[in-house]
């Protein structure tokens, strides 16, 4: 393994930052922290936006393949809500966002933009040398710099073992010093928090094992990358390790639905059942998994849950570098929840016990979630210089020339940038980190949906009618992430506290629905419902959901209406097949009513026929971290 770069801990003062050491680094939920004057805290917390997945320059693939010029210092300013110059033009973030952590890959962090400095020890190197005639030779055009995409990734980024010897290594340690000053740089406690972060980028055969590693203070030794072992287990050891330094941080898995159904197995990579340790290694390390982002989403997908009419949403089912279908089983996070109680009823402890999130991984450096600021083309926005002309919006579409292909998928398949929202007392590190460790979190397919969810033995009906409702279900309940108490004896099934509002700036909500999945003799289940909805329609005897809400889009303009649906839902739901003998697990999903997708709105802006193959219109959403139950007699 590479050895640990420690770093030297930087003014707190120049900095405007603070830590707070942990005497025993697994006490790291219960931690209560004193925040310094002036910075809004609220004991009942708020919903804070932001991105836990993004790709700069500094990323090997952003740099070769899309020619990614934006910085991480860009990256942060732009998330900010500040303009940055963007392929000769200023571009400025629809709206702010409140946290950003950039995740460029560790792999050879920072090293192919070091190329463009012909005095650097990396370009007196043969090594150097021979990269830059590599790179240079795939030309400049997106087209020409795809041809060879595989071969580039084999040679210097999915390798193995490192290469390019100390002069590289000189290089990435360089490049991680700059990661980490530039985060602190930008971190404004109670204003924009930035997460010091990098991606661990494990492939298996093609299969995608890719994890996000979030730090939560101001500093953090050199990455542990795929060079290093390609097993996530090892990555967890690592974890360990250096929680033990004094370094605190998380593992995010992502992209699950381009595992091939190793993301969430029922056995090690190596083959083995999972056992209790390794079950427990994995829950400590790794408390979320992303549902969502800029190439798919891992929720569900029809195969495998057929009785879902919403399941067929963003479905990205290939292998990230080729065209291999990905097994869907062992890929999605709603399979994941019922697989890791089955092994919990099994070992005893749950490895895929997670809290919700969703994410850009946008390698433009410049993460954005709005459908109109999304054009498919390979940096992936819709902005100053990087808005696509007619012709490569034509591509894009799949219309002409090579269909926007990347490594031979389509373009059109990916979407806009996703977003994870932290419910916490107040915009700093601190609170915001505690907040992924307990799993109060929750991702929107990239509005700023914004919903609340509660679970308790004894809500009753008329909760939500109280001004101090929030207080109540905190004092009375457990939040998204919670475990449900045990069982009062007088108890005869769970109910839950739900509220979701619109974005603002976005469509009117469709309904909330309760995802719950269960385990029953060795058998996965699962089922849907209808819990609040807007309008006066009603549940179909028949079918036992509630009617579509309607579509008020224009397919010539673009445009759509909030004549339909509702700007707030809410409801106290009690499970009304409830069974205490079944582990079980509870997830909200909350639906805007029909928009246009980005591929509908670059076709229209650009006089172009309608995209086939994708949908011309989707109900964006939402969906909760779950909240667990467990009998008592386990």
């Amino acid at each position: 393994m590479r050895r640990l770069l420690l770093t030297t801990t930087v003014s707190l003062l120049a900095l405007g930052a603070y830590v707070h050491p942990v005497d025993d680094p697994r006490s790291f939920i219960a931690v209560a922290f004193a925040q310094p004057g002036g910075i809004r805290q609220n004991p009942e917390r708020d919903a804070y936006y932001g991105d836990l997945h993004l790709h700069t320059t500094y990323s090997f693939d952003a740099y070769v393949l899309m020619g990614t010029k934006v910085d991480p210092d860009q990256a942060y300013r732009f998330a900010k809500g500040e303009p940055v110059d963007y392929l000769g033009e200023k571009v400025q973030r629809r709206e702010p966002l409140d946290f950003l952590a950039v995740t460029d890959h560790s792999e050879n962090i920072g090293v192919a933009n070091e190329t463009e400095n012909p005095n650097s020890e990396l370009m007196q190197t043969e090594w150097g040398k021979t990269f830059k005639k590599d790179i240079d030779g795939q030309g400049l055009t997106i087209a020409e710099r795809m041809k060879n995409a595989f071969a580039m990734l084999a040679k210097y980024f999915l390798t193995a073992t490192r290469v390019g010897g100390p002069a590289v290594q000189r290089v990435e340690d360089s490049a991680w010093q700059r990661e980490m000053a530039i985060a602190n740089r930008n971190y404004e406690p109670g204003k924009f928090t930035t997460f010091i972060a990098y991606e661990f980028t494990s492939m298996q055969d093609g299969a995608n094992l890719h994890r996000n590693v979030i730090f939560r203070g101001n500093t953090a030794p050199s990455p542990f990358s795929s060079q290093d072992s390609r097993k996530p287990e090892d990555l967890w050891k690592w974890l360990e390790k250096i929680r033990k330094d004094g370094y605190e941080a998380l593992a995010i898995p992502h992209n699950a639905n381009a595992s091939n159904g190793l993301m969430y197995d029922w056995t090690t990579l190596d083959g083995r059942p999972i056992d209790r340790a390794y079950a427990q290694l994995s829950a400590d390390n790794e408390p979320l998994s992303e549902i969502s982002q800029n190439k798919g989403s891992s929720d569900t997908h029809p195969i495998l849950s057929p009785n879902d009419e919403f399941a067929n949403f963003e479905i990205f089912d290939t292998l990230l570098v080729s065209t291999q279908p990905s097994k869907p089983q062992g890929s999605y996070v709603r399979d994941a929840l019922s697989r890791g109680l089955i092994i919990e009823r099994k070992v005893g402890v749950n490895p895929y016990k997670y809290g919700i999130e969703g994410s850009s991984d946008l390698h433009s450096g410049l993460s954005v979630s709005s459908q109109e600021d999304y054009a498919g083309n390979i940096g992936g926005i819709n902005l100053g210089g990087g808005r696509p002309t007619k012709e490569q919006a034509a591509g894009v579409l799949g219309q002409t020339g090579d269909k926007g292909a990347l490594a031979g998928f389509s373009m059109l398949r990916t979407t806009s940038g996703n977003l994870t929202g932290i419910w916490a007392e107040s915009n700093t590190r601190e609170s915001l980190y505690a907040g992924l460790r307990r799993k109060e979190t929750f991702a929107t397919s990239g509005t700023k949906l914004k919903f609340r969810f509660f679970g308790s033995w004894g809500f009753n009906r008329g909760l939500l009618d109280g001004d101090d409702w929030v207080k109540t279900a905190y004092a009375s309940g457990v939040p998204m992430g919670g475990d449900l108490p045990a069982e009062p004896a007088e108890a005869k099934a769970p109910s839950f506290a739900i509220w979701a509002v619109k974005d603002p700036n976005s469509a009117n909500l469709d309904r909330v629905q309760v995802i719950k999945v269960w385990e029953d003799n060795g058998q996965q289940k699962e089922k849907i419902f209808d819990v609040a909805w807007s309008g006066n329609r009603k549940i179909d005897s028949r079918t036992g959901k509630v009617p579509a809400v309607g579509n008020t889009v224009d397919l010539t303009t673009g445009k759509y209406t909030n004549d339909i649906g509702a700007a707030e839902l809410k409801s106290v739901w009690t499970d009304p097949e409830f069974n205490p003998n079944h582990l079980a697990a509870y997830y909200l999903r909350v639906l805007e009513i029909p928009t246009p997708r980005w591929s509908t709105l670059l076709a229209i802006k650009n006089g172009l026929p309608l995209p086939k193959g994708a949908a011309l219109t989707e109900q964006q959403r939402g969906w909760s971290s779950p909240i667990w139950y467990t009998p008592a007699q386990l």
